[in-house]
């Protein structure tokens, strides 16, 4: 595991203990000791680690840790856990739009996805969060048009190069409904 992934996870497992123990002093004496602090770190832990490997799972592959753009892009994303889903040797794969994510239907899901060269994505929209749009930073190839609230597949785009790729949505990008593809 990388230092930036160990960061991640300590910050998110301290900010988790910061807010149960919040909710501990509204309710309760407020006693505790160090070992139960201990006990609850290590249980913090251990379920970001088995989330991660369910978001794995979940999205067809395993994944792998990401790399310094996608994680700069995608850092203040809620649905992205510093990983990638590897996809690679798949001819189509298909990205939600309007996943749960940001407080609300403002996600891509996957956030960050690994595929091969000459492999389609399929964004398919869920028809929840309003309306939603797939468009690249800066001059990519990603265009999907005006948003649109609707169910089903509506824009896919086939990968022949090899890059990464970084998109969000035109109406939810300031809540971080952004995504990356990394194509090999």
């Amino acid at each position: 595991m990388s230092d930036s992934l160990n960061r991640r996870t300590l910050l998110r497992s301290t900010g988790a203990i910061a807010a149960a123990g919040l909710i501990a002093g509204c309710s309760g004496d407020g006693g505790g000791d160090a070992t139960e602090s201990a006990t609850d770190d290590e249980m913090t832990e251990s379920a970001t680690e088995e989330e991660m490997t369910e978001s794995a799972t979940e999205s067809g592959g395993s994944s792998m840790e990401a790399g310094d753009e996608v994680a700069n892009y995608l850092g203040e994303t809620s649905n992205f856990d510093g990983t990638v889903a590897d996809m690679t040797g798949q001819d189509t794969v298909t990205v939600t739009v309007g996943a749960e994510a940001n407080g609300g239907a403002f996600g891509y899901d996957p956030a960050a996805v690994q595929i091969s060269s000459g492999t389609t994505v399929e964004f398919e929209w869920t028809g929840n969060g309003g309306t939603h749009n797939v468009k690249s930073e800066g001059d990519g190839p990603l265009d999907s048009g005006g948003a649109v609230n609707t169910e089903g597949v509506e824009y896919e785009h086939t990968f022949e190069s090899s890059g990464t790729y970084l998109y969000y949505c035109t109406p939810h990008k300031s809540l971080g409904m952004k995504g990356a593809i990394v194509v090999e």
